[in-house]
């Protein structure tokens, strides 16, 4: 079975994105942004929530990006290349090929998905995520923790539950972020 990863850019104080739900604060550096690439390279199914999707989908809809240099092309080539499945009630129809509008999250249809997969599932999004979290269906937390403190926001991780973790690996980037990866106890 493929396992279902919860990649996040988080503050040193938990959150995803600051109280104006800015990612300003988050501008990878080369180094950072190639091991990005690598674990969605790594994954074939991404799943979002719309706000993620929106903040994504600029990678295959806006084709200056990825003009901008050779690391910049590589991340849209393997953002284009992976399936997307988007969970929104408010979201009419998808802008970008290989992606699937859903209305509701289904545990039940993640779980079948990560059966019948022959690659990871990526989750992205905070409130996606803990949906995922909540139904025991996250098998990494791979969390890229930048050094700022955001003093409020939108939390990285569920806030209204207990979850034990075991730390399978860590990776420190010269501009002060910290790769961490889990998986659940």
């Amino acid at each position: 079975m493929a396992k279902l990863i919860y990649a996040s850019n988080m503050s040193l104080d938990g959150c995803t994105e600051d109280e104006r739900g800015a990612f300003d604060w988050a501008p990878p550096d080369d180094d950072v942004f190639a091991f990005i690439t690598d674990l969605m390279r790594s994954a074939g199914t991404y799943l979002y929530g719309r706000r993620m999707y929106d903040t994504m989908a600029v990678w295959e809809t806006d084709p200056a990006l990825a003009e901008q240099s050779d690391l910049m092309r590589e991340f849209a080539n393997v953002w284009r290349e992976a399936d997307k499945v988007v969970y929104s009630t408010t979201l009419t129809a998808v802008s970008t090929a290989k992606t699937r509008l859903e209305r509701h999250f289904d545990a039940g249809a993640v779980h079948d998905l990560k059966a019948a997969a022959s690659s990871d599932l990526l989750v992205g999004g905070p409130n996606l995520a803990a949906q995922a979290v909540r139904a025991g269906l996250v098998d990494e937390c791979q969390l890229f923790i930048w050094p700022v403190v955001l003093g409020g926001g939108k939390p990285a991780l569920p806030i209204d539950m207990r979850s034990e973790l075991a730390l399978l690996d860590e990776r420190r980037f010269s501009n002060g972020v910290v790769h961490l990866r889990y998986r659940p106890r």
